[in-house]
């Protein structure tokens, strides 16, 4: 896992092949995939990441578990399809917007919201005004809701340019990059996980992708497959080697959100309870964390006051010397790369908590 997340040694790809190659990055707040290609590559500038969603060869769109992912166009193309069964049921079962929705034609809603989007990008609440024109009797945040699930709408420029704001606008997806989407190949999704996760079980595939049903595709796909030590089946692709397991796991600065610990059903095999509840709050904010032998064992925060920056180290527990001296030296490089402009720069380790 560590190997296919780009976590042994910095990767020297580019910021295209590293997204592709991670089957994307977790991006439900702006710029935690920016802190992502930071950890994994050995040289990454956030305007590599930026003129990308730019010229539109990557996208912001939800997808797997119905979050916010930051993929190529190509995988949002193949993979919306495979998805789109959650967010039908979203629309059956949320307790928001559920009730409100029940009696409309949602082909209709989504067909009017497709050509509202083709005259140019729209806010959400901008989309559910223009639709409630037409459907005065229902809240326009549920017309809003309905036109992000049926329809694959991506989140245009300037949201999540590095060093820009922007409020949250639409496109639809087929029309933002020109090209249709794909028929949706379940296999295709399982095999693209294992090489960026793997090996893994179907249960982890399931939560990763936030669909069911998948153990069946699996059972006919030309698969390996292990034993974990408690005798769970792990599948992976015949063609991927496993490196031996005492290839040193160098200390890492994991940015918010980070998908290592979001992306398996069984996530002690990267953090434990007790410090899960630690990194991820009740609304679902995910911390930065410090990776320690592939394991979490804290969190870190930039903070920024006037022209000062600093980053704070909080370890759950003593860690060795050299392994915290080298979460330092990394919040160093981080904080003058992430805080170029600032007069003053910090590194400070908190007492264990």
């Amino acid at each position: 896992m560590l190997e296919r997340q780009l976590l042994l040694s910095r990767a020297k790809m580019s910021a295209f092949d590293a997204v592709e190659h991670l089957a994307g990055l977790q991006a439900q707040a702006p710029f935690p995939p920016y802190y992502a290609l930071w950890a994994r590559l050995a040289s990454f500038k956030p305007s590599d990441l930026a003129s990308l969603l730019e010229n539109r060869q990557v996208v912001r769109i939800a997808l797997m578990r119905g979050t916010v992912h930051l993929v190529t166009a190509a995988d949002a193309l193949a993979w919306r399809p495979v998805v789109q069964g959650l967010y039908d049921r979203d629309l059956k079962q949320n307790t928001q917007h559920a009730h409100e929705l029940a009696g409309l034609d949602h082909d209709q809603v989504a067909e009017a919201a497709r050509k509202l989007l083709l005259r140019g990008p729209l806010a959400g609440t901008a989309l559910g005004a223009e639709l409630a024109q037409r459907w005065p009797d229902v809240p326009k945040a549920s017309l809003t809701h309905l036109a992000r699930a049926r329809l694959p709408l991506v989140q245009t420029p300037p949201r999540a340019i590095w060093g820009k704001a922007g409020q949250t606008t639409y496109a639809c997806l087929d029309e933002w990059v020109g090209a249709p989407l794909s028929p949706p190949s379940p296999a295709s999704l399982i095999s693209r996980y294992l090489r960026a996760f793997g090996p893994a079980t179907v249960a982890d595939v399931q939560v990763w992708a936030g669909i069911t049903r998948l153990g069946e595709v699996a059972a006919a796909m030309d698969l390996r497959r292990y034993r974990d030590p408690d005798g769970r089946e792990l599948l992976d692709l015949p063609e991927l080697t496993v490196p031996d397991e005492d290839v040193p796991a160098p200390p890492r600065l994991l940015g918010g959100f980070d998908q290592m610990i979001l992306s398996y059903a069984e996530r002690t095999r990267v953090i434990s309870d007790e410090y899960r509840k630690r990194v991820i709050s009740q609304n679902g904010l995910v911390k930065g964390t410090l990776l320690v032998g592939g394991y979490v064992r804290g969190f870190w925060e930039l903070r920024k006051e006037r022209k000062a920056a600093t980053v704070e180290l909080a370890p759950f527990e003593k860690l060795p010397k050299k392994d915290l001296a080298a979460l330092e030296s990394a919040a160093g490089r981080l904080v003058s790369w992430a805080e170029p402009d600032a007069e003053a720069r910090e590194v400070r380790v908190l007492p264990v908590a």
